[in-house]
């Protein structure tokens, strides 16, 4: 069945025909024509069987001759990798029609992903958590999406990305078409597409996922410290051309990395450390041919389309089968043949013997005849948890005790406690210092008021200064300032207030008791009115000063 008899737009056909596709795969020729007639799609499709153009040859055939400038299709992938994959071959096929598009995924600047949405690009390719980060801005709107994809639909649950995945149905128009794909079904993803989907075609979703049929696939028993020398064997020996590794973790990954490059095997990294920019130089590396190995984790068992991939190895048994039929399933891509090998551990049985459930059929056993088994076991690439927890536990309580050495031997340079192994010092009563005496009041200062500040004598007061009670402005003579007699109404007190009025614990001079503060009790002795000199402040002198003030002569 060629791809001219799904009716589609005249220039994808001529697309198809220069990437040199000549008919559909199995999942094209069932998901392509229900999806050009606008229906939603369940899809259970399984790795390098060709999905990608499954969706998306019907999403831009629907496209062309629409109203451009505004976002219309929305794809959702789990990685990174898968999201340029797909607009890279979007564009291939798209080569001929004005139809744009843009990935938009994290490790990278939001700034041209900023102006993807501004500009509104035909389709968008997102990974969840960076299109989320773009939603809380007014910039990014998808309310006029009309095609709305989820691609590898059970990564995104591996990863915990379904939250993410709801929240952004929030932004989407409830109306429209949805393609639903996914390598396998579990019920999460079930409920799922209950909630999204209306009466779709469903299509395989009862089959089991294997790997495809063009894989041969074999294990090869080997002790855990030797398969980095297995590995090693086999690509000097020419039995792997090139070879896509996985490892089970970013370690293991690294330290394998290294042991190649020491081995002089060109050979390249992916894992969640790595920058998208060194992911990205790993990938075009390995695809260009420039490193002959690419070591990676589970984050790139669904991101990676290599033309003619030869082989694939899991370096770790896979946890799961599902795990597994994606990573074999990089090889034998659009029905081509590859090999898949599997480094199994005595440790690792049980999770070999799972697979091999899965798969329908026990696997191939394969003894390398010239390798010695039986050598000196090499580096371990991984640390066991427990010396890794008791390491890391030693060298905190070093650093504490260094921290504390630190502290007290600052302590004891300022004369504190004394350092770490030294007998504290307790000083003697001649070592104390004496303890200080309050110093005596001076000749020209009086003795403290009430617990105040010393009172300065006004024979000692500079020039300008002012205490309390001492008027504003230049002194006037004596001759000038009118006394308050002169100026005081009748019946008032030289406070201004009525004479009758004040009662025995008033201040006025006829009313103070023994005890009060007048001129004569409290004064000190030698520090009378008539001994003061001529600055003295006498009752008289306060009053004639304040009635100089108040004076008629006092400029208005």
């Amino acid at each position: 069945m060629p791809f001219g008899s799904l009716k589609l737009h005249a220039d994808l056909l001529r697309g198809i025909k220069e990437l040199g596709f000549v008919k559909p795969t199995p999942i094209q020729t069932d998901a392509i024509p229900p999806a050009m007639e606008g229906r939603d799609v369940l899809a259970a499709a399984a790795t390098g069987s060709g999905k990608t153009a499954a969706f998306l040859l019907p999403i831009l055939h629907r496209l062309i001759g629409t109203k451009r400038g505004t976002t219309r299709a929305l794809i959702i992938t789990p990685t990174r990798e898968l999201a340029a994959q797909i607009v890279q071959e979007l564009n291939e096929l798209a080569v001929h029609t004005p139809i744009t598009a843009a990935a938009i995924f994290g490790g990278v600047g939001m700034q041209p992903q900023e102006h993807a949405f501004r500009v509104g690009v035909d389709v968008m390719v997102a990974t969840p958590g960076r299109l989320l980060d773009h939603l809380k801005y007014p910039y990014a709107k998808l309310n006029h999406v009309e095609y709305l994809v989820l691609d590898e639909a059970d990564r995104m649950l591996d990863m915990g990305f379904l939250p993410d995945v709801r929240r952004v149905l929030q932004y989407i128009p409830k109306k429209r078409q949805t393609l639903f794909f996914s390598a396998t079904l579990p019920p999460p993803i079930v409920a799922l597409t209950r909630e999204m989907l209306h009466n779709p075609a469903t299509l395989n979703v009862g089959r089991t996922s294997t790997p495809a049929v063009g894989i041969t696939q074999a294990v090869y028993p080997v002790p855990q410290d030797l398969k980095t020398s297995l590995l090693a064997h086999l690509l000097e020996s020419n039995v792997m051309k090139e070879a896509l590794v996985f490892t089970r973790t970013k370690h293991r990954a690294n330290r394998l990395w290294e042991f190649l490059e020491k081995r002089h095997i060109a050979v390249g990294r992916i894992h969640g450390n790595r920058s998208q920019a060194q992911r990205t130089d790993a990938l075009e590396g390995f695809k260009s041919g420039r490193f002959r190995v690419l070591v990676a984790t589970d984050i790139a068992a669904r991101g990676i389309d290599v033309e003619a991939l030869g082989h694939v190895v899991n370096f770790d048994v896979p946890s799961s089968p599902e795990d597994y039929v994606h990573r074999v399933g990089r090889t034998a891509r659009a029905e081509l043949t590859g090999e898949a090998f599997t480094f199994a551990s005595p440790d690792e049985s049980e999770d070999l013997r799972a697979i091999e459930r899965a798969v329908g059929k026990p696997l191939l056993r394969v003894t390398v005849p010239d390798f010695d088994y039986t050598a000196r076991r090499t580096a371990q690439l991984e640390i066991p948890l427990k010396e890794r927890i008791a390491k890391i536990r030693a060298e905190r309580a070093e650093a504490r005790a260094r921290t504390k050495a630190k502290e007290e031997r600052r302590a004891a340079a300022q004369g504190g406690r004394p350092a770490a192994g030294e007998p504290a010092r307790v000083p003697t009563t001649s070592q104390r210092p004496p303890r200080r005496e309050r110093p005596a009041a001076k000749p020209d200062e009086t003795p403290y008021r009430d617990g105040g500040a010393p009172a300065r004598s006004d024979d000692r007061r500079p020039a300008g200064s002012r205490s309390r009670g001492t008027p504003r402005g230049p002194k006037r003579p004596a001759s000038q300032d009118r006394s308050s007699e002169a100026r005081r109404p009748e019946g008032r007190g030289p406070d201004g207030r009525r004479a009758e009025t004040r009662g025995p614990d008033s201040r006025g001079p006829d009313s103070r008791g023994p005890d009060s503060r007048g001129p004569e009790a409290q004064r000190p002795e030698g520090r009378g009115a008539e001994a003061r000199g001529p600055t003295g402040r006498g009752a008289a002198a306060r009053r004639g000063s304040r009635g100089g003030r108040r004076g008629s002569d006092r400029p208005r």
